[in-house]
């Protein structure tokens, strides 16, 4: 279990059963980026063992990393969990994180760190990601995935 760091930020991801699986993927996207991201400015990916599979976790990426008419994109981090193979590691393995974000971490527009409970660290990570935010091209070349995945790794 993983405690929030009070006050350092606000979740707005979907949650399962938010959206209809009968409206299509445009559809689910643009909500995603209009209605559930919309005022947000850093997108922080909680990276767990098994998130690179999911389908939403990679259309939330890909929507906040982009602008829209009704807001501007945001910047993005990932935080490699405890429950993740690469916890702890001086490196990561890309094959288990989600693709996009290890595009955007090797363009310079993200980051990737390990958890930590230091709200002041987080802090820090976030404002490093806001600030990135128009400093640096987002890489949103990757295919969206179509459903979720089930392979042990995605490279």
């Amino acid at each position: 279990m993983f405690t929030l760091l009070s006050g350092v930020f606000t979740s707005k991801s979907v949650q399962l059963g938010d959206m209809s699986p009968l409206i299509s993927t445009d559809t689910v996207r643009a909500k995603i980026r209009d209605e559930y991201l919309r005022d947000s400015t850093v997108t922080v990916v909680l990276v767990g063992a098994e998130t690179w599979q999911r389908k939403h976790v990679d259309w939330e990426i890909s929507s906040s990393i982009r602008s829209t008419k009704l807001s501007t994109r945001s910047g993005l981090l990932g935080i490699i969990l405890p429950t993740h193979p690469s916890f702890a590691q001086p490196t990561y393995d890309p094959g288990i994180v989600p693709p996009r974000l290890v595009d955007n971490q090797r363009c310079g527009f993200a980051h990737v760190y390990h958890w930590t409970s230091d709200a002041s660290a987080v802090r820090g990570y976030i404002q490093a990601a806001f600030d990135r935010r128009f400093l640096v091209q987002p890489d949103n070349s990757y295919p969206h995935f179509l459903n979720n995945r089930s392979a042990t790794r995605w490279c």
